[in-house]
């Protein structure tokens, strides 16, 4: 005698049940399209919320920390008068910026103008309506192989089979729009691409999916900013289909986000040059989740991450480095200064298959702790099949160096300056990975800001 046990649904997976069964019929997209939806809405459904018991979500509780389903965003909410901005980058660095709201895009507030030789821009639902042939060729395909299987033997041309992460099938479910980015093969994007994704004054669930597909020796830096939104939920996918010798930068910014759950899924060729960053600050739960699948030799990849955490913040970086093929280099360095009762998580698994040999891995994850209920878990895992590597990772958590700090107040420096230039120090080993010098100045000052506040909230409580 057999008992089929299931865990009652939570009131937040009957309104998502709900949700998607009156929208099911509006979303973009053909019937084929429609079937995969409620195929993967039927996975999303058999696995629940993630819970502490699903081993790579046990640090976040997503179960417990969304007790409601907020209304799904299925139109662009209203955004404050005037030019909209982005606070954490008030500096104009020559982006071409594109504008959301609530993960609808708005071409009216968008600079899609003279855009480049071999460039190509779409608005997802768009491209979903009208049955887009680089949509149907690259999206969600290459995301079954970013996600790796348990099977380290299979081959990287295998269809792989997993069981796929809840946010990710979620979002398959519900995706409505986004952006597609296409760069012709051997063509040079000179201005970044933007993506600002701000949020409507109502309350709302999103989900958005974007696609770039670079060709081969094609060169792209995309931006993303997401911020705003205290009450919001905020479920975002980006795929990125990268070719042979092509250049592809990536950053990725939250700032005052409530819950957010975001997915990376790329696929990269042979002989790239991939760069990927995430900074996050001021945001109530965040979880940065990326799957990065090396598919071709020669390829150079530097992923890494910032967050600034106070109060009960909580930021959770979790990374899968596939590394499937031979004579790949990757470097993933993250760093967390935590104050309050914040808690910085960060979960990294390289894996090295059979074939991949001459790979070449370091993963660093570090934590700074300034206050004494602050928390920093870390997880560094290596998972490695070939016998000629070179792979290592490493995990510190400490607090500010007192004897450095006794250095600089020895010669004048004010206490609060001396430790605001320790941590600006720990945080810019990782911040100096990014390329453009423009967004690595402008993400250092807003470490300043960030350290500014902080200082002012520790004169008030001693005061």
């Amino acid at each position: 005698m057999s008992l089929d046990v299931r865990p009652q649904k939570t009131a937040a997976e009957e309104a998502l049940a709900t949700m998607f069964a009156q929208a099911r019929d509006g979303l973009p997209g053909n019937e084929a399209l429609a079937t995969a939806r409620a195929a993967a809405f039927r996975r999303f459904e058999s696995q629940g919320l993630p819970t502490w018991r699903r081993e790579e979500w046990k640090y976040t509780d997503l179960r417990a920390a969304m007790p409601q389903a907020q209304p799904l965003a299925l139109r662009a909410g209203r955004l404050p008068s005037g030019a909209p901005g982005s606070p954490i980058l008030p500096v104009d660095f020559g982006a071409r910026r594109l504008v959301f709201s609530n993960g609808i895009f708005v071409p009216e507030l968008s600079d899609l103008a003279e855009l480049e030789p071999g460039l190509t821009i779409r608005p997802m639902g768009q491209a979903l309506r009208e049955g887009d042939a680089l949509v149907r060729a690259h999206l969600t395909t290459h995301s079954v192989s970013a996600v790796p299987s348990y099977d380290p033997m299979q081959s990287s041309d295998a269809v792989q089979s997993f069981v796929a992460d809840p946010a990710v099938t979620l979002n398959a479910a519900l995706m409505s729009d986004g952006i597609v980015i296409h760069v012709a093969a051997g063509k040079t994007v000179e201005r970044p691409i933007h993506l600002l994704m701000l949020s409507g004054e109502e309350a709302v669930s999103v989900f958005s999916r974007s696609l770039l597909v670079a060709e081969s020796g094609a060169r792209v830096m995309v931006l993303e900013s997401h911020e705003g939104g205290a009450g919001h939920q905020v479920n975002t996918a980006f795929e990125m289909v990268v070719g042979d010798e092509a250049h592809v930068d990536h950053v990725k910014l939250n700032g005052g986000v409530g819950l957010h759950v975001a997915s990376l899924l790329a696929t990269i060729g042979g002989r790239v040059r991939f760069n990927t960053f995430v900074f996050t600050a001021c945001c109530a739960l965040v979880r940065n989740q990326m799957f990065l699948r090396f598919d071709g030799k020669g390829t150079l990849a530097n992923i890494g991450g910032s967050s600034l955490l106070d109060g009960r913040q909580h930021v959770d970086n979790t990374l899968i480095a596939d590394h499937a093929s031979p004579d790949c280099q990757s470097r993933e360095v993250f760093k967390t200064v935590l104050d309050g009762e914040s808690r910085g998580v960060f979960q990294g698994k390289v894996i090295v298959r059979q074939k991949a040999q001459k790979t070449d891995a370091r993963m660093v994850t570090r934590a700074l702790l300034l206050s004494d209920e602050a928390e920093a878990d870390h997880k560094p895992e290596l998972e490695i099949f070939a016998d000629d590597v070179q792979c290592g990772h490493g995990a510190t958590t400490g607090s500010l160096d007192e004897e450095l700090k006794f250095y600089l107040m020895a010669r004048g420096i004010p206490k609060a300056e001396a430790e605001a230039l320790l941590v600006q120090s720990f945080v810019g080993e990782a911040i100096d990975g990014i390329e453009h010098a423009g967004l690595r100045d402008a993400l250092m000052e807003a470490v300043a800001d960030w350290l500014k506040t902080r200082g002012e909230r520790v004169d008030a409580s001693r005061n």
